[in-house]
């Protein structure tokens, strides 16, 4: 709500500052203090590129470098060990219908070690289930000539990762000797909601943040980025109020518009605002203003241009993007460019509350 009162009151400005008649002066009378961008092919095959070769091979550094093939879980505090001895029914804990394995099973104390039968105190911690049973194997062959044993882990109590935000089922997500990617993670706690942002998943880690776009994996296919999460990680699903685009001017319904699937064309926001006004408007000047206050990037559209539907339909937004649609008969552009600025200043700042964090994206 409080968004919209903002917006409507800065389309109520904007719109006295473009039809006062301070406005209205020759071009070129005021040098310009920001470049102004065209969107041309030439400008559409630059982002696509870009796009490609900003695309990483592989999270070194938030996923891991086995594959789930060679993945293997290490036993930690907590966690429940259940142990078989083939033969020596003495040194197994009977199962049956009233004793699950996991609560009659071996418990790894707090210091990471179990007690065993001719083993005596055992170090299991850090280890796998396979290095757990050659362990064992050679203490008991001291008693025991040629035991056969099996170790699982019947409980698996020791790591978890949390996944929070935007989903279903908030909580924690146990980490077993099954691979948890954030996929599974998120899909475990009931998949993302309605208000749920898809492209901005936060993962923190060690006390770093980055940022995962789960429309990579699921709709690009970019399987390296469903990356394994480990004990402690944090899986936050960000509200997708953030990825809002604003549409400005001389349209038929100036608004806040969310960007769906993860991505939308600049003749899809327009279009959504209800169009360009045919007797208002300028639609040789539609601008996109992007960035930052202290470093503006703003490209222009002339939709008078035969072209310019394919190249707004091309051209894809970013979250808070400013959309403005110039008044017809306005010629200080300079001064209207200088009157839009703060503007998209005042809307970044209002839908950039609380998200001030330093992330890195992959």
């Amino acid at each position: 709500m409080m968004t919209r009162l903002v917006l409507l009151g800065l389309v109520l400005l904007i719109g006295g500052c473009a039809a006062s008649p301070g406005m209205k002066m020759s071009p070129g009378s005021v040098e310009p203090k920001v470049e102004i961008i065209p969107i041309t092919p030439e400008l559409i095959a630059k982002q696509e590129r870009a796009k490609i070769e900003g695309v990483p091979s592989k999270l070194k550094i938030v996923g891991s470098e086995d594959d789930e093939g060679e993945y293997e879980y290490y036993i930690g505090p907590r966690d429940i060990l259940s142990i078989t001895v083939w033969d020596h029914p003495e040194l197994t804990i009977p199962a049956g219908q009233f004793r699950a394995a996991e609560t009659e099973g071996h418990r790894v104390a707090a210091d990471g070690t179990i007690f065993y039968p001719y083993a005596g105190k055992v170090h299991v911690a850090g280890k796998t289930q396979a290095e757990v049973r050659e362990l064992l194997t050679e203490k008991l062959s001291r008693q025991i000539a040629n035991p056969q044993l099996d170790v699982k882990v019947v409980g698996f109590r020791s790591q978890k990762a949390y996944v929070v935000g935007e989903v279903a089922n908030p909580g924690f997500q146990p980490i077993t000797d099954v691979p948890l990617t954030v996929i599974d993670a998120i899909a475990r706690a009931g998949g993302v909601t309605e208000q749920g942002d898809r492209t901005h998943v936060i993962l923190s880690r060690g006390g770093e943040k980055y940022i995962i776009n789960l429309l990579d994996i699921t709709q690009r296919g970019e399987i390296s980025r469903n990356i394994l999460l480990k004990d402690g990680d944090i899986l936050n699903v960000s509200n997708r109020n953030r990825r809002k685009i604003f549409v400005l001017g001389e349209v038929t319904n100036p608004s806040s518009i969310y960007i769906p699937r993860g991505y939308m064309s600049l003749s899809e926001a327009i279009s959504d605002a209800g169009g360009v006004n045919p007797r208002t408007s300028n639609p040789a000047r539609i601008f996109v203003i992007r960035g930052t206050a202290e470093r503006p990037e703003i490209y222009q559209l002339n939709a008078k241009n035969p072209a310019a539907l394919v190249l707004g339909d091309q051209f894809q937004l970013q979250p808070r993007d400013v959309i403005y649609v110039a008044t017809a008969g306005v010629t200080r552009w300079n001064r209207l460019i200088e009157n839009l600025l703060p503007t998209a200043s005042l809307l970044w700042d209002i839908t950039n509350i609380n998200t001030n964090i330093n992330y890195r994206n992959f």
